[in-house]
């Protein structure tokens, strides 16, 4: 069984003891910090580990996007789930941009709450159908500059398209090795050279890129 620490971050008290009360539930599950906004996460993995964090976006003194981006930055091996009542494409992009792994709304039962976090522990993504729309939402209307950016041809061996369609299929780098008869550090490196090649950011920066390259 795959052992997970929580943190849950909101302002509200009673949503922080509705989460809690929905993933204690949960065999391998432990809250081990709850915050009020950003600047409580971090004083708490100062101290504590946390495999995960629930992260509200509007928070007083420190907001979701910006906790994350500090997360991402300092703990690496945290991931962020943000959990959250805002479905404007505006918040989706910048929490994905900011490192989050995943995004879904507060109006979600616990199976997709539990199933979020078990798929990022599994190192994939996770959006809801409401931060999916948003995304695709986004790709049909690129702006001029997106325009001209997926315009522009990068250079990607046959190596690395095929390995990003299996990135876009939400495989992990163990899986994509066994299907492809190559060592994980090598799809790791693989995975290094196509956010490079690309500018991607993050897994979901190259979806984005083969979704507007023609690649999946």
């Amino acid at each position: 069984m795959q052992l997970v620490n929580i943190i849950i971050a909101d302002d509200h008290q009673i949503v922080r003891d509705g989460v809690r009360s929905l993933l204690e539930d949960e065999p391998g599950f432990t809250v081990v910090g709850e915050a009020e906004d950003g600047e409580d996460v971090l004083e708490i993995l100062k101290n504590r580990h946390a495999d995960i964090i629930v992260m509200d976006i509007n928070m007083p003194r420190m907001d979701g996007i910006t906790c994350t981006r500090h997360v991402t930055k300092d703990y690496p091996a945290t991931r962020v789930l943000a959990l959250t009542m805002l479905m404007e494409d505006q918040h989706v992009k910048a929490m994905i941009q900011a490192g989050a792994s995943g995004y879904i709304m507060k109006n979600s039962g616990r199976d997709e709450l539990v199933n979020a976090i078990r798929r990022i522990m599994e190192g994939k993504h996770y959006f809801s159908d409401e931060a999916t729309s948003a995304i695709m939402m986004d790709l049909v209307k690129p702006g001029p500059k997106e325009k001209q950016e997926s315009d522009e041809q990068v250079p990607l061996t046959e190596r690395e398209i095929e390995i990003l369609r299996h990135i876009a299929q939400e495989l992990t780098n163990e899986e994509i090795g066994k299907k492809l008869f190559i060592s994980r550090r090598t799809v790791d490196a693989h995975r290094r050279n196509l956010l490079e090649k690309t500018g991607s950011r993050n897994t979901a920066g190259l979806i984005k890129f083969a979704v507007k390259h023609g690649i999946i």
